[in-house]
């Protein structure tokens, strides 16, 4: 029963929209009727206020860190075990991609998934956090950045902790992601895919 009810406040935290939250807050427009419609840090991006897409990417990835971060250091307390916090991984990032308090219309979860890995262990989210910044970096694309991220993922965990039931969540959260970035991986093989920084049309 306690794992089943730290699944559900899982997926609550996840459904708490940083990026809706903080454009109304911001007195920006909605992120999801403009630039790519999706409501995550990049698209706030776009409406040219910087501090609002930072407390967005903040503010997403704090969720998915925290909601794991409760079941590692109190799950055991609780006789929640490695299956449990496997749930709480999935949940909190299915939270962000469907939340059910803005009619399941959520981001593609890349800042979320930052989070869940480094609440899982500093070490494989800093990995996959320079995996990103060296792809961002490079090409100024966010969505390539974050699909090499989402696959290299599971392999830094695995080079790290071996297979178990935790990598199976990983692997389920970044087939996720790459699923929610199909409409990007078009765009880029077509190259209208917009960069970082790219103002909303």
């Amino acid at each position: 029963m306690n794992t089943l009810l730290a699944g559900i406040a899982a997926y609550l935290i996840g459904s708490i929209s940083f990026a809706v939250v903080m454009s109304k807050l911001f007195g920006l427009a909605d992120p999801r009727s403009y630039g790519s419609k999706n409501p995550g840090a990049t698209n706030v991006l776009r409406s040219g206020n910087k501090l609002a897409a930072v407390m967005t990417l903040l503010g997403d990835g704090a969720k998915g860190w925290l909601a794991v971060w409760l079941a590692v250091h109190y799950g055991p307390a609780l006789g929640i075990e490695d299956a449990g916090l496997a749930l709480v991984a999935i949940a909190v990032f299915l939270g962000h991609l469907w939340p059910v308090f803005f009619r399941f219309v959520g981001g593609k979860g890349v800042a979320t998934a930052l989070g869940v890995l480094l609440g899982l262990n500093p070490w494989l989210g800093l990995a996959t956090l320079v995996t990103w910044a060296v792809i961002a970096y490079a090409f100024r694309y966010s969505s390539a950045a974050a699909l090499v991220a989402a696959i290299f993922a599971p392999f830094y965990y695995g080079l790290l902790f071996g297979t178990d039931i935790i990598l199976l969540a990983v692997l389920v959260m970044s087939g996720l992601l790459i699923f929610r970035h199909q409409k990007n991986i078009a765009n880029l093989l077509a190259g209208k895919e917009g960069k970082i920084g790219g103002k909303k049309k």
